[in-house]
């Protein structure tokens, strides 16, 4: 398979919202730039996938993750065989801990995260590192890419924009799952969350993934709370495998380093009684 191979993730719903499962590749229509092309790849759900695991290192995050290490590892076990991950901790700076591997036995040590020595933190700086450690590696076109980005939100180091990482993580056709563990702050007699930096929320919403919030008021006054991350990572499984992946091979023309259109749509008899949603708008493909 090219090493330009471009795979574009949809998902389709009826009237109510719900998934509609069981559609083959007939029921698509896939055009680039307004011009129809020709689907090379299709799979109903992510048959393979590139996990990455970007891991804020500071001090409350770094403790309700080393409870969820087991349910962390279990959700790389439940795609297909390919299937990679790596592991980037975060503070103020991003450390790749470890590059992609199928290794489950790295996987789990490279789970165990550090204490952090870093009084700050770069989301939006380690998101563009985690972005860039897809492009490091050797991969199959065919896998879908997304990042478990874990954080309290809260970032005040970043040299990169939320706009840059978020266009950047499009082009690729990476989708980041956001999980955040919110830190809560005193208002008006109660306790509500702290707001995240703007456009964490909006990394994982304009990106094609998902946003969960872990934690209430009542966690944030006990000292032992537990958190139980394995319902968050159950639903990043299903939204993945609720996913159709169609893919095709770009005309050489579009090697021009410009942003190029992606539109899917539904056959004709489907039309009017479902809704497709891409979740890549485009891609940028660079000359050799």
């Amino acid at each position: 398979m090219r090493t330009d191979f471009v795979i574009v993730p949809a998902v389709v719903t009826d009237a109510r919202g719900s998934r509609v499962p069981g559609l083959s590749q007939s029921d698509f229509e896939l055009r680039s730039d307004g011009r129809e092309i020709k689907v090379d790849y299709f799979s109903a759900g992510a048959e393979r996938v590139a996990l990455l695991f970007a891991l804020d290192t500071s001090g409350s995050t770094r403790d309700i993750f080393a409870q969820q290490h087991d349910a962390a590892l279990a959700l790389f076990s439940r795609f297909g065989r390919g299937s990679r991950v790596a592991v980037l901790y975060f503070g103020e700076t991003a450390k790749l801990a470890l590059p992609f591997t199928t290794d489950t036995n790295a996987v789990s040590s490279a789970l165990n995260v550090p204490s952090a020595s870093e009084p700050r933190t770069a989301i939006f700086d380690a998101a563009a590192s985690a972005l860039r450690s897809f492009d490091s590696s050797r991969s199959d076109p065919a896998e879908r890419r997304i990042v478990v980005l874990l954080s309290d939100g809260l970032d005040n180091a970043s040299a990169t924009s939320r706009k840059t990482v978020i266009k950047e993580a499009r082009e690729r056709g990476v989708s980041f799952y956001v999980i955040h563990l919110a830190l809560f702050e005193p208002r008006d007699g109660r306790l509500v969350p702290r707001p995240a930096t703007k456009g964490f929320r909006e990394l994982a919403e304009q990106t094609g993934g998902k946003y969960f919030m872990l934690g209430d008021a009542s966690d944030a006054l006990n000292p032992r709370a537990s958190y139980n991350l394995a319902p968050v990572f159950k639903a990043i499984e299903e939204d993945l495998q609720g996913q159709y992946i169609l893919g095709f091979y770009p005309m050489e023309s579009a090697r021009d380093g410009r942003f190029h259109q992606i539109d899917v749509t539904l056959s004709s008899r489907n039309k009017k009684r479902l809704r497709v949603h891409s979740l890549r708008e485009g891609f940028v493909l660079r000359s050799q």
